[in-house]
């Protein structure tokens, strides 16, 4: 299947796309011949024009009014039928033609199915006149979609500076070097999303001259589904750089032991959530006695109750940023005052601070969107944005994170949304996600001389510039993580036709709107299969792991 990526706030670019298809190729015809009918096919238009006139007041007010969220559902939905027809379409006219160049005639077949065909097309239609209807109900108003280049005027990555955290820097590096008596010192790093936790988390785990004294040292990140057993393994993974294949959890404790016997180590556990005592006290026993005095257990959370939930466990608050120094931080990222360091930008820019609510991450964010904007009225346009007001108190959407979003091109929309397919703290290879987006069919058309390959670079440098994607890189290792508040944002845009299976409870099945299903072959149990074999639209299934794997039931 054309397996193509529709849905929420990057469904407009793609409602012309399905349709011109359907209503211009010739396999259409073949197939169904006058039956579609220039009634039906006028109908097909207008009800597709009148629905994309209304997608993009749509997607802005979908986060505040849970009916305009089912309305954008049922359109992407309704969009992904109408592709589903069209595959099945294209696949009995390749049948015809290959058929009709034998003695035998097909025409029998295709009889036989053409009328069915027509009303499925009917029916498809009609959902998207009935959704059109509903405008008025739900306050939808036409907005024109513009057009702005995707492409990114400069290929060039900045790094930026560490703003207003030498206080916290220095009482970070006091409060670990204090501990030094103690055989375990578990320290948690706790803040709200966005405010800086993994950064200051890694600035100590990069510190050459703090991390001197250690033999041994490992970066784990930990979601929020913490289960022991594999959180175990990837410790082991991350101290000697190899490979563990080990499953049986005493097994593994044993191992982790004879790693850390005689050792001091520093180990960061980053995204934690779970606050369950018995999981935690499973899960540290190897840690307690076999590191040598002045090991480091240190943790990063926007949860509190982490702290009472692992044994010994010190807090350290991480504050939000004043506003000056988030000045700094998106004045560096906008490139102010080196592309146009006028007062009366900076007076917008300074407003602009105040909503980003002492919040780095979303300073730095708008930094990279600002970047591109050179005149008072775009960045009034950023500061004026009604997203701002979006009440996402209780979520993890930080409105900034969003207002970047909207600014992509469709095209980006889409590679960036089609990510929430993979686990948080997934490492992505840029190569090998190009690959993923080419056969999804997400990328625009290439220029006269370019290959699908370098368009795909394009789109995953522009994401990069932006920070929806970050660039780690060490001696061993090179590659990309999205920031989990991000990865929030990609899953809720992508709803429940994207689904991870890590994500599913125990007794939870695969919803019947997914298409697209990324599963971890260690963790396929039989009910999963099952599940899947009952997703009849699914269209694209992403295998990780390995077929040997004890747990793979496929």
């Amino acid at each position: 299947m054309a397996g193509t990526l529709v849905g929420g706030a990057f469904l407009s670019g793609f409602i012309n796309v399905v349709f011109d298809r359907f209503l211009t190729t010739d396999a259409v015809n073949l197939v169904l011949g006058k039956k579609l009918g220039p009634d039906l096919v006028q109908r097909l238009k207008t009800a597709l024009l009148g629905a994309e006139g209304l997608v993009a007041d749509a997607e802005m007010k979908q986060f505040g009014n849970s009916s305009v969220r089912k309305w954008l559902d049922s359109l992407r939905d309704a969009v992904y039928c109408a592709e589903d027809l069209l595959d099945t379409v294209l696949a009995k006219a390749a049948t015809q033609k290959e058929l009709s160049s034998s003695w035998w005639s097909p025409s029998f077949f295709i009889n036989r199915d053409r009328d069915d065909m027509v009303d499925k097309i009917e029916g498809v239609v009609t959902r998207i006149e009935d959704l059109g209807k509903q405008k008025d109900f739900l306050g939808l108003e036409k907005i024109p979609t513009g057009s702005s280049s995707w492409r990114t005027p400069s290929t060039s990555l900045v790094k930026g500076s560490v703003y207003g955290r030498e206080d916290d820097q220095k009482a970070l590096v006091q409060m670990l070097n204090d501990n030094n008596e103690h055989h375990l010192s578990v320290i948690a790093i706790v803040g709200i999303g966005g405010v800086g936790k993994t950064t200051l988390a890694q600035w100590v785990y990069n510190n050459k001259e703090f991390m001197k004294g250690f033999d041994l040292k490992a970066w784990v990140c930990v979601s929020e589904k913490f289960e022991v057993v594999e959180t175990t393994r990837n410790v082991i993974k991350q101290l000697h750089g190899g490979s563990c294949s080990l499953d049986d959890f005493n097994s593994l404790q044993h191992t982790l032991k004879g790693e850390l016997s005689n050792k001091k180590f520093f180990i960061v556990l980053d995204d934690v959530w779970s606050d369950d005592g018995d999981k935690w006290s499973n899960f540290m026993t190897p840690f307690q006695q076999n590191g040598n005095k002045g090991s480091i257990a240190l943790l990063t959370t926007r949860e509190e109750n982490v702290v009472s939930a692992v044994r010994n466990c010190q807090p350290y608050f991480l504050r939000k940023l004043s506003e000056d120094y988030c000045w700094s931080v998106l004045a560096e990222n906008a490139s102010f005052p080196q592309s146009n360091g006028r007062a009366a930008l900076e007076e917008i820019g300074r407003k602009i601070v105040k909503k980003c609510d002492g919040l780095p991450l979303a300073a730095e964010t708008l930094g990279h969107l600002l970047r591109t904007k050179h005149d008072i009225e775009e960045w009034n346009k950023i500061l004026m944005s009604h997203i701002w007001e979006f009440p996402v108190e209780k979520s993890k959407i930080i409105p900034a994170l969003l207002i970047s979003y909207f600014h992509l091109s469709p095209y980006l929309k889409r590679c960036f949304v089609y990510c929430a397919l993979f686990p948080k703290d997934f490492q992505f290879e840029k190569d090998g996600l190009i690959l993923l987006w080419i056969a999804e069919d997400l990328l625009p058309p290439p220029k006269r001389g370019e290959s699908l390959e370098e368009v795909g670079c394009e789109c995953f440098d522009e994401l990069t510039s932006r920070l929806f994607f970050t660039e780690i890189q060490d001696d061993d290792d090179h590659y990309f993580v999205m920031h989990d508040l991000l990865h929030d944002l990609a899953i809720f845009l992508a709803g429940d036709f994207y689904c991870n299976s890590e994500e599913l409870g125990e007794e939870e099945e695969i919803r019947i709107q997914t298409r697209h299903l990324f599963v971890d072959l260690r963790r396929c149990s039989s009910k999963l299969y099952n599940s899947i074999s009952k997703v009849e639209s699914l269209r694209t299934l992403l295998l990780f792991g390995d077929f040997s794997s004890p747990n793979c039931n496929l």
